[in-house]
């Protein structure tokens, strides 16, 4: 199992979370983005550059996740991609996506794109809470306990 992390939007709190938990359980963790990013001098720890282009990140991770890795990202469609290749998902706020919503998750993001081509402005996210970085952490390890678990 390993956890493959949509880089290039992935917010710093998140990568340096990641980073810990990686360190701590030596679970292989790969940061794919169009940009290096520097990361420790660890066997379990990886920075894969991508040539810059729409989405050239994203289809890397589709690419190399397997059935049971974690994507982190926030990008829907690319959730929507690993979901189906039967990996898990967790955005930086700690949601959880599965194929219990992300087809609800996926409309509405497409709804919001009609809306913004159209010229409605819909606004962004709103800045990361200390809430959303507790809840991340927290379902991070559950997850890793999970997998920890499983590796016994």
């Amino acid at each position: 199992m390993a956890i493959w992390v949509d880089a290039d939007a992935c917010p710093a709190v998140t990568k340096e979370i990641l980073l810990r938990a990686a360190q701590r359980t030596k679970i292989s963790l790969s940061f794919v983005a169009n940009q290096y990013i520097q990361v420790p001098n660890a066997a379990n720890i990886k920075s894969i550059r991508v040539a810059s282009g729409f989405d050239v990140a994203d289809d890397e991770i589709v690419k190399r996740c397997v059935v049971g890795d974690l994507v982190i990202t926030s990008d829907i469609p690319l959730a929507d991609e690993v979901i189906d290749k039967g990996a898990q998902v967790l955005t930086s706020r700690g949601e959880v996506l599965d194929a219990q919503n992300i087809k609800s998750r996926l409309n509405m993001r497409d709804f919001l794109e009609t809306l913004r081509s159209s010229g409605i402005q819909s606004g962004g996210p709103a800045k990361m809470s200390q809430a959303d970085r507790q809840a991340f952490a927290n379902k991070l390890d559950q997850y890793l306990s999970r997998w920890s678990q499983a590796k016994k």
